[in-house]
C-alpha cells in the first residue's frame, strides 16, 4: 500500500519536476564504493554501485551459512524540490520525512545531509556557505530550519538485521518459561525496503507541495 501510494505521489511530483531515487549504500557493514542512484533500479539489492552488489552477495551467503541476518543503509535523494516546503516549528519538513521513514518496519535510524557526522564537525566545516549563485555545499541535506532550500534532499535510513533468524534464540513462552525458538529464513530486508522508503519520501513531498499550494490560496 505504501508503494502504491508512493507511485501516485510520484506521478504528481513528476509534473513539477521532482524526482525521488533510492539505493542501498551499505549492507552487512560493507559500504558501497560509489553512489549511482540512477542505475540502482536494475542491480541486485538496489545497490549503489555494481561492485558492491557482488560483495554483498557474498555477505548474504555467509550470513545464510551462519543462520543469521544482516542489515544495511539506504540513501534516498530527491531532486528538483522547490524551496519553501515545510515550516520552522511544528511541521518541519525534515521531521515529517524522519517520521515517515521511521514508520517503516526495521528502520532504526534516520539522518539528513551530513547527519551524525555533523556532531563531529565544527560549525565552519558543517555550514553551507552561499554565493550569489547559491549554496556551495549541501551538508544540510536540502533542508534548513525545517524548510527546503531548493537543493537536493538527501536522507539515509539505517535498517536493522531481521530479528527472526534461523539459529536458535533464547526467549520465554507465554507462561514465562525459558525456551528456544527458530524463525523464518529471510536474510536481509534491504531488497524489499528500498522502494518502500522511496515511496514514503514521495508521499511526504507531495503532501508538502499540496499544503504549500493551499496556503497560497490554491495556486
Amino acid at each position: 500500500s505504501r508503494v502504491a501510494g508512493g507511485a501516485v505521489a510520484g506521478a504528481f511530483l513528476d509534473t513539477i519536476g521532482v524526482a525521488v531515487r533510492a539505493a542501498a549504500v551499505e549492507l552487512g557493514g560493507v559500504p558501497a564504493g560509489a553512489t549511482d542512484l540512477d542505475g540502482a533500479q536494475d542491480r541486485p539489492f538496489f545497490a549503489a554501485d555494481p561492485d558492491a552488489a557482488v560483495k554483498w552477495e557474498q555477505v548474504v551467503r555467509e550470513a545464510v551459512s551462519r543462520g543469521d541476518t544482516v542489515g544495511g543503509i539506504v540513501e534516498v535523494r530527491a531532486t528538483g524540490v522547490p524551496a519553501g516546503l515545510g515550516e520552522p516549528v511544528f511541521d518541519k519538513l525534515d521531521a515529517r520525512l524522519a517520521a515517515a521513514v521511521m514508520s517503516v518496519g526495521a528502520v532504526k535510524g534516520v539522518e539528513i545531509g551530513s547527519g551524525f557526522a555533523a556532531a563531529r564537525a565544527s560549525g565552519s566545516e558543517n555550514n553551507d556557505p552561499m554565493r550569489a549563485e547559491g549554496f556551495l555545499s549541501n551538508n544540510a541535506g536540502g533542508i534548513l530550519a525545517g524548510i527546503s532550500t531548493g537543493q537536493d534532499i538527501v536522507l539515509r535510513a539505517a535498517v536493522k538485521p531481521i530479528a527472526s533468524i534461523a539459529r536458535e534464540q533464547l526467549t520465554v513462552d507465554r507462561s514465562g518459561r525459558e525456551t528456544y525458538v527458530r524463525g523464518r529464513h529471510d536474510v536481509c530486508a534491504i531488497p524489499r525496503i528500498v522502494p518502500v522508503l522511496a515511496a514514503m519520501v514521495r508521499l511526504v513531498l507531495a503532501d508538502a507541495v499540496l499544503l504549500q499550494r493551499r496556503m497560497k490560496g490554491g495556486q
